[in-house]
């Protein structure tokens, strides 16, 4: 018996190597060799090219960095930490099924029959199971809850990135918010100078009602639009402490009105590295255990070979259990195949085969999102360092045409709305500056956090 048993443990050991899994190819890469958009991007200092982990350190704001250090209390990262445990586990149990499996157990009993007397029975017991991985199954499955756990730790990543940077730009924003306030209460300045002017010049007879109907109205309208500006403000802050993990009433941010300097991004930007985005390599991680589901489907058509083993003693009391004349033991194979099944194993493989073609397809997506992040960013932040100029020019010919016209109304050779029209024009002009400010510190950090970042 011993020597069959052996010859077929090791013919078991010789088809283990077997395996219904289908070679991993890793999907393409549509990533060109350059970007399309970079002929528009200010080449920057060739020493400037390297880009630190911490990309946010390159827009000098101590405060910024200060709140970047408090992510960790993110809960979206702290889930998305917890979920690498839960994939931990799961790759705890698939390594745990290649194992044998012992137990033990110790039994009484006492009974009696129609002709006999009652009596005890004990039993000392110990069994030990083993299911040999002949198809790959069990590794299989071992080989994609790995996946799945690299996958679980490059969306923490991804997380982590995108909280970063979310933050970043929520900063950017409020600062560009308080700066907004802060020029609107400089223009209510003006604009009540220019009622009270106005008013004096009404009680004088030199104008009109209308003029003085004008002012307040412009007076008026330009509150409203620094209460607004202040809502947007306190709505940012209380988005900056939710992602930091703290309820809005917990987090206050001191006003500054100071937006920091867009730093220079290099534009070496080789499309390789985005096959470093944890996004990216994520997905592909989960191509890779898709890959190996189909080998754990495949084997469900072939047997399943167990080992089992069993020994123990059975007497009719402790006192002298453990006696040769009370041992008892067993040992052999089984083999289990499911005859019929309706096609739920054929179902089986045909999912697994349609899971991966949609991994697949969700990793290019991928890819192809990426890619058009970086494009966008790179032709938004060459267009608005072009537009910042230009509109720096348009705020100063504004200037220069409300000091004309407001010396011309004064002289009374235009009405005053001239004057309303030409203030307007001046505020349009700076609120149109601070927007664009405010776009290109989001289009450099999002530059900086695809060259940055912790892979």
């Amino acid at each position: 018996m011993l020597p069959r048993f052996t010859t077929l443990l090791g013919a078991a050991a010789l088809l283990s190597a077997c395996s219904t899994t289908p070679p991993y190819q890793a999907p393409t890469l549509p990533a060109p060799a350059a970007f399309k958009e970079t002929g528009v991007w200010q080449s920057a200092n060739p020493q400037a090219a390297a880009v630190p982990d911490d990309w946010w350190l390159l827009f000098n704001d101590p405060v910024l960095n200060g709140l970047q250090a408090q992510v960790a209390n993110n809960q979206n990262l702290l889930g998305s930490a917890a979920q690498i445990r839960v994939a931990q586990a799961a790759l705890g149990s698939s390594r745990a099924a290649l194992a044998p499996t012992l137990g033990a157990g110790l039994t009484a009993s006492r009974g009696a029959t129609a002709t006999s007397s009652a009596s005890t029975s004990v039993a000392l017991t110990g069994s030990a199971s083993w299911e040999l991985d002949l198809w790959g199954k069990l590794s299989g499955a071992v080989s994609g809850d790995q996946a799945r756990l690299k996958a679980s730790q490059d969306d923490l990543a991804a997380a982590r990135l995108s909280v970063q940077a979310t933050l970043a730009q929520s900063y950017f924003s409020l600062r560009a918010a308080e700066a907004e306030s802060a020029l609107l209460q400089r223009t209510l300045q003006a604009y009540q100078r220019s009622l009270d002017l106005t008013q004096n010049r009404y009680q004088a007879g030199v104008a009109s009602a209308a003029d003085v109907a004008q002012a307040q109205t412009q007076l008026k309208t330009t509150a409203a639009q620094l209460v607004e500006s202040d809502s947007s403000r306190a709505q940012l802050e209380h988005a900056l402490a939710v992602l930091l993990g703290l309820a809005p009433s917990e987090f206050q941010l001191a006003r500054t009105a100071v937006l920091p300097a867009a730093p220079d991004v290099p534009d070496q930007l080789p499309a390789q590295l985005l096959e470093r985005r944890p996004d990216i390599a994520a997905a592909e991680r989960r191509v890779a255990a898709a890959y190996a589901q189909i080998g754990v489907a495949r084997a469900a058509f072939f047997p399943a070979l167990t080992l089992s083993a069993s020994a123990g003693y059975k007497g009719d009391s402790l006192a002298n259990l453990i006696s040769a004349p009370n041992l008892l033991w067993s040992l052999g194979p089984s083999l289990a195949l499911a005859a019929f099944d309706g096609g739920l194993r054929r179902s089986a493989v045909d999912s697994a085969k349609a899971s991966t073609d949609v991994a697949t397809a969700s990793y290019r997506q991928t890819v192809l999102t990426a890619l058009q992040e970086v494009e966008d960013n790179l032709v938004i932040a060459g267009s608005l360092q072009q537009e910042a100029v230009l509109q720096a020019e348009a705020l100063a010919a504004a200037q220069r045409n409300l000091e004309i016209t407001t010396n011309q109304y004064q002289s009374g050779t235009v009405s005053y709305l001239n004057v309303v029209t030409a203030q307007a024009t001046v505020l349009s002009s700076e609120r149109s500056l601070l927007d664009l400010q405010n776009r290109r510190l989001a289009a450099s950090n999002q530059l900086l956090k695809n060259i940055a970042g912790r892979w």
